[in-house]
């Protein structure tokens, strides 16, 4: 055969063995990946009307975790008109006349024992996907790190538990105090209820698993939030999203910074490059620096330099310009460039 009708016959060949196996991927997915997502049909199964038995029948055998979810908002989401799946225990632990006539069987019923993190946050997310702060939640890096909603939420969370907490007791005496709040925040922040049926009270929550903020946050310029005037929450969703670290940017560049920064946000008539490609970042430590502004530099200059570069511009000593960096009255860029976060009368950012 001609040499170049084998080469011909062999990449039509292996043509059609990638279309074959890219049918048949589309057609069988990963088992890992579609087992991973979906609860277990035989507890999560949407019974008859009939077989819900109402939160009330729950209360005789699980009378600890009746009075706690009581008081929860979960346990006021109730309505003449609404089906009994969405009400009650039973909303997430699926129907449970077959679980009581078989004398408190586990098998008949979902009690999300073994099941990951995953499969516990679809059964979350069938109530709360639709909302803006959680539709992103499965884009996000908690839902990627199998990271599910009950690590930070408890659904059967009651008010008591703040009241536990604020006792003292043999764990809260084992917990690393670089995890604790600092400042007139860590007197009373125990003795608050945290929000949204959450484990702990921010940022103490999300300080178990990122650490290394604790750090950040006691440098001597920071975001005040250890001291209780900010939380994790106000820059972040914890809940997913589009960008990195899973910043607040649904309304525009650096829209977490500009809520409270809003002389910052513009638009002018010459924006300063950096801020508008790079963001705030690109020259601040957001969490906590040793330089005034949360600068990343302890000098200003140092932060221009690494972009102007232009020797003649900004010279070395003994340059004849008024940039020469030997001078001291010129070592500090924003002593002239003051608007350097965007101007409307000037396009080298003078006042």
């Amino acid at each position: 055969m001609n040499p170049l009708k084998r080469i011909k016959m062999a990449l039509l060949g292996g043509f059609f063995i990638v279309a074959l196996l890219l049918t048949v991927s589309s057609v069988f997915p990963e088992a890992t990946e579609a087992d991973d997502q979906k609860a277990p049909s035989a507890t999560s199964a949407k019974g008859a009307p009939e077989d819900y038995v109402g939160s009330e029948t729950c209360q005789a055998c699980h009378e600890d975790q009746f009075n706690s979810f009581s008081k929860t908002a979960h346990a006021g989401l109730k309505h003449a008109g609404w089906k009994a799946e969405k009400q009650g225990c039973e909303s997430c632990h699926g129907p449970g006349k077959a679980h009581v006539e078989a004398g408190g069987d586990k098998l008949k019923i979902r009690t999300f024992e073994g099941e990951s993190p995953k499969q516990k946050s679809e059964a979350c997310l069938e109530c709360h996907a639709g909302r803006e702060e959680h539709n992103n939640f499965r884009r996000g890096e908690h839902w990627r790190n199998d990271v599910g909603c009950t690590d930070c939420h408890s659904p059967h969370f009651s008010a008591r538990t703040a009241e536990k907490a604020a006792a003292p007791s043999q764990e809260s005496k084992n917990v690393p105090s670089s995890l604790q709040p600092v400042g007139p925040f860590s007197a009373n922040s125990n003795d608050v209820a945290p929000p949204r049926m959450l484990l702990k009270n921010e940022p103490q929550l999300c300080m178990s698993c990122h650490n290394e903020t604790k750090a950040q946050f006691t440098r001597p310029f920071h975001h005040k939030v250890l001291e209780g005037a900010m939380k994790c929450s106000d820059c972040h969703n914890p809940h997913g999203g589009f960008e990195q670290k899973q910043a607040r940017l649904a309304t525009g560049s650096d829209a977490a910074c500009v809520k409270c920064h809003s002389d910052k946000q513009g638009p002018f008539v010459f924006e300063h490059a950096p801020l508008k490609t790079e963001g705030c970042a690109s020259c601040h430590d957001a969490h906590g620096s040793s330089n005034p502004r949360l600068l990343k530099r302890n000098e200003v200059r140092q932060l221009c330099l690494e972009c102007h570069t232009n020797a003649h511009e900004i010279g070395i000593p003994g340059t004849p310009s008024f940039h020469n960096q030997a001078t001291t009255r010129f070592q500090n860029c924003t002593t002239c460039h003051a608007k350097i976060h965007g101007s409307n009368t000037h396009p080298f950012f003078f006042r």
